[in-house]
């Protein structure tokens, strides 16, 4: 098993499946899974799922214990055009080929295919429908929103 701050650096499929597939289950909205990740070796995970949903404390969280790649992901899949930079000046490949599978771009979802890494196909469309899904709260008039 890797250490921890190995993995620090480290591009997401660097995770073992299984707490990608928590991970996923977190996006969808399984608190139990959330907090296992929290409780567990990869509390940077359930901070990135957090970040995601935009809670300020996960992403300044993500920063302070250099995470720094999984904040800028987590702003990136929001089109934030200074975290798709940060990634990119960074190198943080992958990272950049899961915004664009977000976004639903072919090559994206092709690379991913090509490298038998499918279970991130699955990663962001859990994270395109959660987005959907904010941007729809948003828009709705009968909700306020302080944020």
């Amino acid at each position: 098993m890797q250490n921890k701050k190995s993995i620090k650096k480290k591009e997401l499929y660097n995770y073992p499946t299984k707490i990608i597939l928590a991970a996923i289950e977190a996006v969808d909205g399984n608190v139990k899974f959330h907090k296992w990740l929290l409780n567990s070796e990869y509390p940077e995970l359930a901070a990135l799922v957090s970040a995601i949903r935009h809670d300020v404390d996960a992403f300044n969280w993500l920063m302070k214990n250099n995470f720094s790649q999984l904040a800028a992901f987590s702003n990136a899949v929001d089109d934030e055009e200074d975290a798709i930079k940060w990634l990119r000046v960074h190198k943080f490949n992958f990272l950049l080929v899961l915004v664009d599978a977000v976004e639903e771009k072919p090559a994206a979802i092709d690379w991913l295919i090509k490298n038998k890494l499918q279970i991130f196909i699955i990663f962001t469309k859990k994270i395109l429908k959660l987005k959907q899904d904010q941007n729809l709260r948003y828009a709705d008039y009968h909700t306020i929103n302080f944020k």
